[in-house]
């Protein structure tokens, strides 16, 4: 405990000798010192040390510099700060830790002129391409350029305007709570693993403490309940859920089911189905395979090149697509004449067999002779040789036509399962072949 005070007190000292110029670069020098972080933790953690009244108002100052790296230095202890004032409550409370909360929060709400901020973020139009999406590879024809540029830019608020505060109260509590924390997910993305560890111990102590599943925990301090607000627990949840996949899955893992826990407790609607949607989409292990690993979510990007092809429609291509389906059309015909030429199960004689053949080879003939006799009158002839495509059509003579257009008499359809055809039957058909 002496060795983290004397750590605390040197950098007190040494950030107050810092010139205006010097303090720019600080950043880097902070993050090179690994045993500063958990000295911080340490005294921040005690109510009674002497160190924290003086390391909030440093925290604040980091935070009023311009500089980013150091905003973030004293965001990463926001969670311990939070669970700190949520557990001893406002009233009893270090005023050192609800100051810096408030002055946190008070910066936060405004901007650089001192107006009020508004936050909101754009819904990108489908007519603009992006790293996802290119407008020509929609593949609908009632998402035209013309009706996509109509849907412009949507501009949605998720934080309005907010007052200042210069005291906490029940009413407005987890208002300024809430708001801390949206800014805290905000760059979560740049925050230690200490702080992901942080975020997720004070989800579970605040969600269990004083409930029967406080027992099963390896910390059993007494402590009162903590009421908790539905939106507080939202952005808890957001924060968990970033921690599980950067290194913290065991902790981030427990911390859900805490947080599900309190919420199937008080029924609170969006802490349950936010939990229970981040649960079931969970993989069964830790991703890449280590509890440790610091693996972000994979996201497959899809490329912006154009992937239709343009092809100009033609003549040739319409008369190529037709020849297409005509020959199509004589394939299946020819099928249809063969499965006429099936040999007869009732009449074993060869020569009944033989006949019936030659007749159904006939009327294929037949068949063929009325599809040219159609081709001559005017109608496009088909083959799939390409002189026969280009050469002329003949008339045929009077004859020829007669002759075409006569049929022979349909043959009857041979009868299934066991039962056969007479012999008189096949006879007739003979004869009239």
């Amino acid at each position: 405990m002496a060795t983290e005070s004397a750590i605390v007190q040197d950098w007190l000292s040494e950030y107050k000798a810092l010139s205006e110029a010097q303090r720019c670069g600080y950043a880097s020098v902070l993050q090179q010192r690994e045993t500063l972080v958990p000295a911080l933790y340490s005294v921040i953690q005690n109510p009674h040390s002497e160190l924290l009244e003086p390391v909030c108002h440093q925290l604040f100052e980091l935070y009023r510099s311009s500089e980013e790296r150091l905003r973030c230095f004293t965001l990463q202890f926001l969670p311990e700060l939070l669970w700190v004032f949520l557990r001893r409550g406002a009233a009893d409370a270090s005023g050192s830790v609800q100051a810096l909360l408030l002055g946190i929060y008070n910066l936060e709400i405004v901007d650089k002129d001192g107006n009020s901020k508004l936050l909101s973020f754009m819904i990108p139009s489908l007519s603009k391409p992006s790293i996802y999406h290119e407008p020509s590879s929609l593949g609908s024809m009632a998402l035209t350029e013309g009706a996509l540029c109509q849907h412009d830019l949507i501009r949605v608020v998720y934080s309005g305007l907010h007052p200042q505060r210069e005291t906490f109260t029940a009413q407005n509590r987890f208002e300024v709570l809430c708001f801390l924390m949206l800014c805290y997910n905000s760059v979560v993305v740049y925050m230690p693993s200490s702080s992901y560890r942080a975020v997720c111990r004070m989800s579970s102590r605040l969600c269990v403490c004083g409930f029967p599943r406080q027992q099963l925990k390896a910390w059993s301090a007494p402590g009162l309940r903590v009421m908790l607000d539905p939106e507080f627990m939202v952005q808890m949840l957001t924060a968990v859920y970033h921690a599980i996949f950067n290194g913290e899955w065991d902790a981030g893992r427990e911390a859900l089911d805490d947080i599900l826990y309190r919420a199937e407790l008080e029924l609170y609607s969006e802490p349950l189905l936010l939990g229970n949607a981040m649960r079931s989409s969970l993989p069964v292990s830790a991703p890449g395979g280590s509890a440790g690993s610091r693996r972000l979510l994979q996201v497959e990007v899809t490329p912006t090149a154009s992937r239709i092809t343009h092809c100009s429609i033609t003549a040739a291509s319409i008369r190529r697509l037709r020849w297409q389906r005509e020959d199509a059309d004589q394939l299946s015909g020819d099928e249809e004449c063969l499965a006429l030429n099936d040999p007869d199960e009732g009449f074993s004689s060869g020569a009944s067999s033989s006949s019936r053949g030659n007749a159904a080879s006939r009327l294929c003939a037949s068949k063929k002779s009325r599809v040219r006799s159609r081709q001559g009158a005017g109608l496009p002839r088909s083959s799939s040789s390409s002189s026969a495509r280009t050469a002329p059509v003949e008339p045929r003579s009077p004859d020829t036509r007669r002759l075409s257009n006569r049929s022979l008499p349909e043959e009857p359809e041979p009868m299934r399962g066991p039962q056969s055809r007479s012999p008189s039957c096949n006879m007739q058909i003979i004869s009239q072949v």
